[in-house]
């Protein structure tokens, strides 16, 4: 099994996985941020790789985007980062991102050097699920990386097992259609989850989009296996970059940040 795998074998519920964008605070804050989400009860990471138009996301992961990017981050930067990060980071770790700047990186590159590092998957958000399984899926698939797909409330239901059939690792159930930060009312979804729940899908599901506290966290796992927290995570480490972003602030704003989700 792989590290994923090894998650959900030991964990069936309440899984915590946590958002931040590589390179912000600082460009250097990477591995600080990594470790910290780590060492606070993270169980796994999806690591953002800066875009300058990050269409999924909301203002403040398009912020901190844009000060990742200033910042000088890029994919190759990135790796640099990344080499020999499993010495320190246990947990698993997937990048999110979008296909252009990987495709410009040169896609089979990119999942190899991801693969080399030790990242365990891919979330593309803007990669179709044709184009995965006739072009781009064989080349994830050769690196030994996992590749996690995104549906709504508004997928079908055929459409919901081709991707949980062609994917793995987990099946990111997005809370409903539009941009990650938005405040919503995750009991308004329960019969969402619940219909996921009820497909006997052979990934287990996480949910996205909306969840910000410790409520929207327990809300979100009453039917799935757990969920992501991205926009108030970032938002926690606004405090951190306000007075200097060095590791002490951003271990700080972690530990606090997490302690409200999961005491």
């Amino acid at each position: 099994m792989n590290r994923i795998q090894k998650l959900f074998a030991k964990r069936k519920n309440k899984v915590l996985s946590i958002y931040c964008t590589a390179g912000y605070p600082r460009l250097d804050s990477t591995l600080e941020v990594m470790k910290a989400l780590q060492d606070n009860g993270a169980e796994m990471i999806e690591l953002g790789m800066p875009y300058s138009d990050p269409l999924a996301d909301g203002p403040v992961i398009q912020v901190s985007n844009g000060k990742a990017l200033a910042n000088g981050m890029t994919i190759a930067t990135l790796f640099d980062q990344l080499k020999g990060f499993r010495s320190t980071i246990r947990i698993p770790v997937l990048l999110m991102g979008y296909m252009n700047p990987a495709l410009q990186y040169g896609f089979d590159r990119f999942c190899a050097e991801a693969s080399a590092a030790g990242v365990d998957g891919l979330i593309l958000p803007d990669l179709p699920i044709h184009e995965f399984e006739t072009e781009y899926g064989p080349i994830i698939r050769k690196h030994g990386l996992d590749f996690v797909f995104l549906v709504t409330p508004e997928t079908s239901p055929e459409r919901i097992r081709k991707a949980d059939a062609l994917g793995s690792g987990f099946l990111y159930a997005v809370s409903s259609s539009s941009t990650t930060g938005k405040n919503k009312d995750l009991n308004e979804q329960q019969a969402y989850f619940s219909r996921l729940k009820g497909m006997g899908l052979k990934n287990p599901v996480l949910v996205g989009f909306g969840i910000r506290d410790k409520a929207t966290f327990e809300a979100a796992c009453l039917h799935t296996n757990g969920a992501i927290i991205g926009t108030a995570y970032i938002r926690a480490l606004e405090s951190a970059e306000a007075v200097g972003g060095s590791a002490h602030d951003v271990a700080a704003a972690t530990q606090k940040f997490l302690s409200t989700i999961l005491t």
